[in-house]
């Protein structure tokens, strides 16, 4: 049944196919990727909250160096640099979030194009279907009743499968963008908070 409505839906289904797996396969792979406990990991949360002072700096950066992520790389650009001034440690977070930034949105573009062309496709398969309808009735004239409801029906298919396709993939291109910017405020809030403590400590050791 499956494959008999792809070979009625004609060539535009392959590229709708290709779409469908692309899809399939940004939306599994972001729902893993994009969970909060892979990305705000609790180990690097509980060590940049505990640091008290200066001394405590070489804990925080093996821990860092022991999660990989781009929480842990936005918190290793502050540290790393925290013999510079405020300012040129700020900018040093901003570059690296700005990095990890695209990590984070990385297949999201795909997603929204997927979501956007897939009913174009579908369309125009339905164009291609309706113009063969259309020659049909030239040779065969409207008597046909039958084939020309096949025809139709066929013509037709690839914009449900279009949709089909689009709608799942906008929701998850909506979904999956609305978790990485919350990750990314998040990501935002605790370098703010490791600023503040630079901050501190570079005032103690002023004085």
């Amino acid at each position: 049944m499956g494959w008999a409505l792809f070979e009625q839906g004609g060539l535009m289904m392959y590229p709708l196919t290709l779409c469908s797996v692309l899809a399939l396969g940004i939306a599994i792979e972001r729902g893993f990727a994009l969970r909060r406990r892979a990305i705000i990991r609790p180990e690097i949360v509980s060590v940049i909250d505990n640091i008290q002072g200066s001394e405590d700096i070489g804990l925080a950066l093996n821990v860092c160096r022991q999660h990989k992520g781009p929480f842990s790389a936005v918190m290793r650009a502050g540290l790393d640099n925290r013999h510079l001034s405020l300012e040129e440690i700020r900018e040093s977070i901003l570059d690296q979030g700005r990095q990890e930034m695209g990590v984070l949105q990385k297949g999201l573009v795909v997603l929204e194009t997927v979501a956007g062309v897939s009913p174009l496709l579908g369309l125009l398969g339905t164009v291609l279907g309706m113009i063969k309808v259309f020659q049909q009735v030239s040779e065969v004239g409207v008597g046909q009743a039958n084939l020309l409801a096949g025809g139709i029906s066929e013509a037709i298919l690839t914009t449900a499968a279009g949709l089909f396709i689009a709608i799942p993939s906008l929701v998850f291109y909506n979904l999956y963008s609305s978790r990485a910017e919350s990750l990314i405020l998040e990501i935002e809030k605790y370098a703010n908070t490791l600023l503040k403590k630079l901050r501190g400590f570079q005032g103690s050791e002023g004085g």
